[in-house]
């Protein structure tokens, strides 16, 4: 793949999550759209900035470990094929960089778990 087009697949990818983000506010908060009192609409407000901000933090958490687990396994399926022993090495370095995405949820429960 080239340059250009990894570049334009990322930028794809960052739309389509903004995208997504937006259509869950409106899914999941619709009291931040409708509330009639100041106070009420205060609050809602909040939560909903509390929600966008655990699916931000998912988000992220999810695109980084796709971009890690791309570049690792990428480099461990090269290292393997030409010494198949390191096969469980290359496991152990693909676990690791999945783990971003577990921050990452454990990150957007624990903002969840302050509203």
């Amino acid at each position: 793949m080239t340059n250009i087009a990894f570049k334009k697949r990322v930028s794809m990818t960052f739309v389509a999550t903004a995208l997504m983000l937006l259509a869950s506010a409106f899914i999941f908060a619709p009291g931040a759209f409708a509330a009639t009192t100041e106070a009420a609409q205060r609050s809602d407000y909040n939560l909903a900035l509390v929600c966008f901000s655990a699916a931000i933090a998912f988000a992220v958490g999810a695109l980084a470990a796709g971009m890690a687990i791309g570049k690792v396994g990428s480099a461990a399926m090269g290292a393997i094929s030409e010494r198949p022993e390191i096969a469980s090495q290359a496991l152990i370095f693909i676990a690791l960089a999945e783990g971003l995405v577990v921050f990452g949820f454990i990150t957007s429960l624990m903002i969840l778990g302050k509203v």
